[in-house]
């Protein structure tokens, strides 16, 4: 298990510290952390911009998981070519490489991803079920979210608790979202584990003239 000092200065995001402390062992990069994920991995999913950065100074062996979460297309590109068979891949924590880029707002790579052949219909296996469009939608990305819906996304489908993309935009109040989904079919009458309706989490976060529209 990886040292926990580097975990401590991964999450608390001083640029410094960590390339001082990186600078005596960097091997320790090539452990797991207690979150079973690599380090650049955590500093990605803690969105510790400055650890992400420093961490990319000492490593040069990206996997196609931590190119696609770091947004470095240059290591995406060469990976695929390299062995382009592996682009609907899992991550150890179960996620394909398109699901990270998009959750990761790495639009460049979600596209290069999507050029060659990656499904944009492949949910995650962790049982999180959680599809490409699940991820961009949540972190709020119109531009990645039209591009999987142009190369033919499933708009209504639900990752686990039921939530579908329509509910997340909802919940988050993006309107631009909203509007894509509904344009390309998204159901406003689908009900999450529990009951609620996009109409219901948009009501909750005090959306209300979203949660009018949904209800209409």
């Amino acid at each position: 298990m990886l040292h926990n000092d580097l975990e401590e200065l991964i999450i608390k995001n001083d640029e410094n510290a960590l390339r001082d402390f990186l600078n005596k062992d960097a091997s320790l990069l090539k452990q797991v952390t207690s979150h079973d994920v690599s380090p650049l991995m955590l500093s990605c999913y803690f969105h510790k911009a400055n650890s992400t950065k420093v961490i990319l100074e000492f490593i040069k062996d990206l996997n196609l998981f931590e190119a696609a979460a770091s947004g470095k297309f240059d290591e995406v590109a060469h990976l695929i070519f390299v062995a382009p068979e592996k682009i609907n891949d899992y991550s150890p924590d179960g996620f394909t490489a398109l699901g990270l880029a998009c959750y990761f707002q790495n639009e460049e790579v979600a596209r290069y991803l999507v050029l060659k052949g990656a499904d944009v219909n492949l949910p995650s296996n962790n049982g999180f079920n959680v599809f490409p469009l699940h991820s961009a939608v949540a972190a709020d990305n119109v531009n990645i979210s039209k591009m999987l819906i142009e190369n033919h996304s499933l708009i209504n489908i639900a990752q686990q608790s039921g939530v579908t993309p329509l509910h997340s935009a909802a919940q988050n109040g993006n309107v631009a979202l909203i509007i894509l989904l509904l344009e390309k079919g998204a159901k406003v009458d689908v009900r999450m584990e529990g009951g609620k309706l996009p109409a219901d989490l948009a009501s909750e976060k005090g959306y209300l003239e979203i949660a009018e529209i949904l209800s209409a």
